[in-house]
């Protein structure tokens, strides 16, 4: 059977003489989630950047990262079935929201099953009967709720949280946490979120702060 944890063994990232990560190693069971929390430029999104396959070049890496058994250092991003939610929802505003989910799909899913799965996608995110509106119409709490289905869409086996609550106000965030908290559990995709902000952090999650990453004494 598959192993379908995102699981990184011993990785270090390092940045000139300044190291970001040391030595990580640690498994992310499908439908769980593992918050990475520190402030603005502590080096959080280096570690999903290097999951993606975006690292920059001038950032060191180490280790290996694998996602249902897979070594994903030796993969290139399309091939890594890696779904990323960043801060901004970063919806198409020439597409309506049926179009930029459909976007998303496989190419496997053909003829009339893409719209019942964009009507699907809907319904599951309080939506239904939006598919023709245009995206730069709706609150900031919808727009994050149809990334988040465009992202599930594309059928990734992992799911990487880049702030994604930031961008709204109190109210709003505790609904979109729910709201993924449930779709991750739902989907059984293994989760890393990174944020400064402990109130994102999923409950009974475990969180790593980056000021620990920075000595051996995090490997596990």
């Amino acid at each position: 059977m598959t192993d379908a944890a995102l699981v990184f063994d011993n990785v270090s990232l390092t940045l000139q003489d300044a190291t970001l990560i040391h030595s990580l190693s640690r498994r992310i069971e499908p439908g769980e989630i593992l918050t990475l929390m520190g402030p603005s430029g502590s080096g959080k999104s280096s570690l999903l950047a290097l999951i993606a396959g975006v690292l920059p070049p001038e950032i060191h890496a180490s280790g290996s990262v694998t996602l249902g058994g897979r070594v994903l250092d030796r993969l290139p991003t399309a091939a890594r079935r890696v779904g990323i939610l960043f801060q901004d929802p970063l919806l198409f505003p020439h597409m309506s929201v049926g179009e930029n989910l459909a976007f998303a799909l496989p190419q496997h899913v053909r003829g009339r099953a893409r719209q019942r799965a964009v009507d699907a996608a809907l319904e599951r995110a309080e939506l239904s009967g939006f598919a023709k509106r245009d995206p730069m119409t709706l609150s900031g709490g919808q727009q994050s709720r149809v990334s988040l289905m465009r992202t599930l869409l594309a059928e990734p086996q992992a799911l990487l949280l880049d702030e994604p609550y930031s961008r709204l106000d109190q109210a709003l965030r505790q609904t979109f946490r729910a709201h993924i908290q449930k779709l991750v559990r739902d989907e059984g995709l293994p989760t890393l979120l990174v944020t400064h902000d402990p109130m994102d952090a999923a409950e009974n999650s475990e969180v790593l702060k980056m000021e620990d990453l920075k000595s051996p004494a995090t490997k596990t």
